[in-house]
């Protein structure tokens, strides 16, 4: 079956106010947003929330169409499209009164995975809807098999409290019931209401922001900007797409595993441009999987839209416009179209980085001057802790890893994926917080995948228990690494060590030193007092051939220990004393055959 990655309406262009009165009023509707991430980050309760920042705000217009965002999580921003027109499908405009916000998580009603949880509300001027405020949060736990939902079952069941549109608030207040629902069905209760009094916070300053736009410079010309705003953008990218040659563009890239089967799971997608539109079609990937990898359709179209994004216009106003050039057609029978009872959990964050990393592949074969290398950070963990008084926490990381080398310059090292803009856990947070201690957090030796300009690298990140615990993660690239374009290599694979308190090391995802692979999804991995959990993330992959890096480049990374002289010598081809890391110009000269 296949579906629009938009509503049926289209952009249709007005003439609003004038030049200066449309970039104040754009201004405005970007700041309404900021100023929604400005209190999530200072009042959230939960560390995700305000130290990672695994969370999104965005304003829609009265019809529904996405006005404004905030630089937050790209993987959330065109997925709330869909929550939000799930929440109004049960709730309809005409018998929403101010206060009323609408809250969802279910994966097949506009949710994605069961721990984003998302808040819809109408915004009124007197009696007349000006839009809506819209703000999603990944909350820490919302009950299921494992801390954080992460089960990795066969049934959506075992991940979690799966909310359908619910309406949460009334005139602002709390349905004391609902609440009392949702504190049961959570590890960390402590954390959910302070996190609802971030949402609802966010919430209400965006209706302020419109609300002042509207007192200023009056409906009608609020409205009409919105109009032409959305109209603005969608002819940027569409002037974008002109420059893209027209034709058929086709990758492929896989997931390790669903879990369950050892066998990978694959995207395949089929990039048609034609002049000032693109077609994305994923018929040929895998069918849905046992195993808690399945992406609904919210979360799929959202990772093809923000992919797609980075290489047409990521400079244009961030609105409905973006979307309206760009159809999806994923089949039914697709692991990246689940359906009900499949588990998702894993959706986010191993499967979107592969539909990204797909799309990067095809778009390289159209526009291979201006595609980077894929990223290698696809990866989060949640570790369940049980002190010596019963006393039980969660606590979460998104440790990162490197990203492709671009046609410019060498990838960044230790960044989180496009498909998060968030931020790692300061080790200092997380010691304060949590009965755990950083042991390591460093920049892992070839780690990056080669090319003139190489991938960033990864890390090598290692945590002690200071209690029994128990660890779940989810993971990618342990077979191979991030894909490079151009020329450029993958990067290395990615690995999970336990480190028995003897000191003794052992895998426990990914290639052991014997060769033999082990499932990286890890659930309720129990780990006991001082054990420690090693985690060694990948870089991104290279673009260009290697043996067309500079050689001073070469040296350089040599000098920093970002690649050894073993690889310096058999990949790019550059002969380098390991102690005075002088360069042999024979020895180089014939590798490199100049």
């Amino acid at each position: 079956m296949s579906k629009s990655a938009k509503p049926a309406q289209t952009a249709v262009e007005k003439i609003a106010a004038d030049p200066i009165t449309f970039e104040v009023l754009r201004n405005v509707f970007v700041n309404a947003c900021e100023r929604m991430t400005t209190i999530m980050q200072r009042t959230s309760f939960s560390p995700i929330l305000a130290d990672i920042l695994d969370f999104s705000n965005a304003i829609y217009d009265p019809k529904l169409r996405l006005l404004a965002q905030a630089a937050n999580c790209p993987v959330h921003l065109a997925a709330m499209q869909y929550s939000a027109e799930a929440a109004i499908r049960k709730y309809p405009i005409d018998k929403m009164k101010p206060g009323d916000i609408i809250a969802l998580n279910d994966p097949y009603q506009g949710g994605t995975h069961i721990p984003d949880i998302t808040f819809t509300m109408p915004i009124f001027n007197n009696d007349d809807l000006i839009g809506f405020a819209v703000s999603r949060g990944h909350w820490m736990d919302l009950g299921g098999g494992a801390a954080g939902g992460m089960g990795f079952g066969t049934h959506i069941a075992g991940e979690g409290l799966r909310l359908p549109p619910i309406k949460l608030y009334e005139n602002y207040k709390i349905n004391e019931d609902y609440l009392a629902i949702i504190m049961n069905n959570t590890r960390t209760p402590f954390f959910v209401r302070g996190d609802l009094q971030a949402h609802l916070g966010a919430l209400k300053s965006a209706e302020e922001e419109l609300q002042r736009a509207v007192q200023r410079y009056g409906k009608e010309t609020v409205l009409d900007t919105m109009d032409a705003l959305i109209a603005y953008t969608e002819r940027i990218i569409r002037n974008a797409i002109k420059t893209i040659p027209n034709g058929v563009y086709e990758a492929e890239d896989f997931a390790d595993t669903d879990g369950i089967s050892p066998d990978p799971v694959k995207v395949k997608v089929k990039l048609t441009i034609t002049d000032t539109a693109i077609d994305v079609d994923l018929a040929g990937s895998s069918p849905p999987v046992k195993g808690a990898i399945n992406s609904p359709y919210t979360n799929t179209a959202s990772a093809v839209l923000y992919s797609l994004q980075f290489f047409l216009a990521p400079n244009a106003p961030s609105n409905y416009g973006m979307f309206v050039p760009i159809s999806i057609n994923i089949p039914d029978n697709c692991w990246l179209n689940a359906k009900w009872p499949s588990p998702t959990i894993g959706c986010t964050t191993v499967t979107s980085s592969k539909i990204t990393s797909a799309i990067w592949q095809a778009l390289a074969k159209a526009i291979p001057e201006r595609v980077t290398g894929s990223t290698g950070s696809d990866c989060n963990w949640f570790i369940s802790t049980t002190n010596k008084n019963g006393a039980t926490n969660v606590f979460s990381d998104l440790p990162s890893g490197g990203w492709g080398g671009t046609p410019y310059s060498d990838g960044m090292s230790v960044t989180m994926d496009p498909l998060g803009n968030c931020m790692n856990m300061l080790a200092e947070t997380a010691e304060l917080l949590f009965p755990i201690e950083y042991e390591a957090y460093e920049l892992r030796q070839d780690s990056a995948g080669d090319g003139r300009n190489r991938g960033g690298l990864g890390a090598i990140f290692k945590v002690r228990f200071l209690c029994d615990g128990e660890l779940s993660q989810e993971t990618s690239r342990t077979r191979e690494g991030s894909p490079g374009v151009n020329g450029g290599t993958r990067s290395g694979v990615q690995r999970q060590t336990r480190i028995e308190v003897s000191g003794e090391p052992v895998v426990i995802g990914g290639i052991d030193p014997q060769g033999s692979w082990h499932n990286p999804l890890l659930s309720a991995e129990p780990f006991t007092e001082e054990e420690q959990f090693m985690f060694e993330s990948t870089g991104g992959g290279g673009w260009g051939h290697p043996r067309l890096r500079p050689v001073s480049s070469v040296v350089e990374d040599v000098i920093d220990e970002y690649i050894s002289v073993r690889k310096a010598r058999e990949v790019y081809g550059v002969v380098i004393d390991p102690v005075t890391f002088a360069v042999d110009d024979e020895a180089t000269r014939g590798l490199r055959g100049a």
